[in-house]
């Protein structure tokens, strides 16, 4: 479930605001050249938008005059200069037309182009961050900050940053027109500007604290939703979609309320701006009506002035109708530059040994060895063994004794609290981390497939392998014949959560992946716990050619597998409390026999 839990009570506000609002300046500052374009057209189009009204008062004086000429007997309507104005005005129209569609056609552009950069920089990110991290945090948490945070964050950018140029270039704009016509009118207009700044601010105060709230329990909400889905079997099997409703609708009620909330007060803007812009209407037409009257300014200039004080008002209003994009920009983006600086797994050795992980023969050693997902909760407790080259090494013991996490050490998924562990006498600390992985193939309990064909899914333990390599090791790991009974065969394609195959067949694909892998050290953890007892045999004596001349950790709760180890290390609360060969052990009769004929005493 998603990890940002709580009671709606106090919302808490962004917390770096300024901070997430300068690195997504750094992102845009990339596409300078193309946002200079951008503000360049948007400036040009309102420009030329502007200067609308003020030609069209010019056709409105002229209409008034000549209908006053026509009254006074002395002429009439000089329709010609109308349709010349009506053309300007046009040709105008049109220009501005045209600026804003390339404007928009290349800030579109430069919005994708971030949003890519930012999701490729977030797929890398996830390979870079250490196992705790996801120990700590939903997968569907992850996936709303690729997914939703990024699209609100690009959207917001598309339609605030043109508009913010528009309504600049539009306030610049208009005052000058305005003082073009009448100061006195225009100090009138400008006197809405503290009412109309005051209102803004107090609302976009208000509701931001409400937007990052909206994020944070949106992206609870897809991490219920991703796992609940994910384990949507293992809900119905113990009936249990009350309690998961019932969880989901609570979290759903707080995204519920923090968006209401979020939306109906910055939805407050506009009333206020509209009620703002009608005072400012009433009186510029009172006052209007009065110069005119007085001569001092034409009929038509009334007109202009009326619809550059709609005009200067819009920036104003569109600031307020844009202040929730803007407040949903920055909590997007917020959580994004969040994650994006997460520390990351150091991949590199501090000190490097001058070894290379390529001739390493495989002895390992493990000395007192001391680990604890959490520093207070210690799993394995000064774990100490000594494993020589080509050895099969069995680890068993009951749920929980930490076998599973010994291998995870292994493989450096995990730093030690204490101790060491070697490969030929040289400390794994002292090779990078990608090295001492691409040293060992790995089969998990958990299989784990992709989207694709079988035959791309088996040649990911060795991208360069040629399909006949590919065949024979699912041959290897007897797999070809079940692969060659599905519709493709080898070229089927396996849908996202490979549920067109068995457990069982994606397990023995998986040790297909393996085999084909060919590394000198291999981990297997519970290999062939989703196959049959028949398809266990003939799988073990693959593994058992597999691992011949190799290092070789297994991990079984099946003792039977593991009867031919070189050794077997009894593991119980995180300590080896037994090690010998299967024989040794049951002549012992300790805590291994007593494991041993519990499996069999039923038998």
């Amino acid at each position: 479930m998603g990890r940002h839990g709580g009671g709606m009570g106090p919302v808490e506000k962004a917390k770096d605001f300024k901070g997430s609002f300068q690195k997504l300046l750094q992102y845009i500052s990339e596409y300078h050249i193309a946002l200079i374009l951008v503000a360049l057209l948007t400036a040009g189009s309102t420009i030329f938008n502007i200067i609308g009204p003020k030609v069209l008062g010019k056709a409105t004086t002229e209409i008034f005059n000549g209908l006053m000429r026509k009254v006074q007997g002395i002429g009439g309507i000089d329709f010609d200069k109308i349709r010349t104005i009506l053309l300007i005005i046009l040709g105008l129209y049109l220009v501005s037309m045209a600026m804003a569609y390339i404007q928009g056609f290349v800030m579109a552009g430069v919005v994708q182009k971030i949003s890519f950069q930012m999701r490729n920089e977030i797929a890398a990110k996830i390979n870079r961050l250490p196992m705790n991290y996801f120990d700590r945090v939903s997968n569907g948490d992850v996936l709303s900050r690729i997914t939703n945070d990024v699209d609100t964050l690009t959207q917001g950018l598309n339609q605030s940053v043109t508009q913010l140029i528009s309504s600049a270039a539009t306030l610049i704009g208009v005052l000058v027109m305005m003082l073009s016509i009448s100061p006195m009118m225009t100090l009138v207009a400008l006197m809405l500007l503290p009412v109309s700044g005051i209102g803004i601010m107090t609302i976009v105060k208000r509701s931001q604290s409400y937007f990052v709230s909206q994020q944070n329990y949106l992206g609870e909400v897809n991490g219920q939703i991703e796992e609940n889905f994910g384990g949507h079997n293992v809900v119905k099997l113990f009936t249990r979609e009350e309690a998961v409703l019932k969880h989901f609708e609570e979290t759903n009620e707080k995204l519920y309320e923090s968006a209401w909330k979020s939306q109906f007060i910055s939805g407050m803007a506009h009333p206020i701006m509209v009620f703002v812009g009608n005072l400012g209407y009433v009186a510029v037409v009172i006052l209007g009506g009065f110069l005119s009257i007085r001569g001092v300014i034409e009929v038509g200039d009334i007109q202009s002035f009326i619809q550059y004080v709609r005009q200067f008002t819009q920036p104003i209003q569109q600031v307020a109708q844009i202040s929730n994009m803007l407040q949903s920009t920055m909590a997007a983006a917020e959580r994004v530059f969040e994650f994006l600086e997460e520390p990351e797994e150091q991949m590199r050795a501090v000190r490097h040994t001058d070894r290379r992980i390529d001739d390493i023969r495989g002895n390992i050693s493990f000395s007192h060895v001391c680990f604890g997902y959490q520093p207070d909760r210690i799993i394995l407790k000064d774990f100490s063994a000594e494993v020589k080259e080509g050895q099969k090494i069995a680890i068993v013991g009951p749920t929980g004794a930490g076998k599973t996490t010994l291998v995870k050490l292994l493989m450096r998924f995990y730093d030690l609290n204490s101790g060491s562990i070697c490969m030929d006498g040289v400390n794994v600390e002292e090779f990078d981390k990608q090295e001492v992985r691409e040293a060992f193939g790995m089969v998990l309990q958990d299989t784990w497939l992709f989207k694709g064909t079988i035959m791309e899914n088996i040649r990911y333990g060795r991208l360069d392998a040629t399909d006949e390599e590919v065949i024979e090791a699912a041959k290897a790991a007897h797999a070809h014949h079940f692969i060659k009974t599905l519709p493709g065969g080898y070229q089927m394609e396996l849908n996202e959560e490979a549920t067109n195959v068995s457990q069982g067949q994606k397990q023995l694909l998986t040790i297909a992946r393996a085999i084909l892998a060919d590394k000198k050290l291999l981990i297997l953890d519970e290999a062939t716990s989703s196959v049959d007892t028949r398809t266990e045999v003939r799988i073990q004596k693959a593994m058992d050619h597999l691992m011949q001349g190799r290092t070789s950790f297994v991990i079984a709760h099946r003792l039977s597998t593991i009867r031919d180890a070189d050794r077997i290390l009894v593991m119980r609360d995180g300590d080896i409390v037994e090690q010998g060969n299967h024989e040794e052990l049951l002549k012992r009769n300790g805590f291994y026999a007593e494991l041993y004929r519990s499996q069999f005493e039923e038998l």
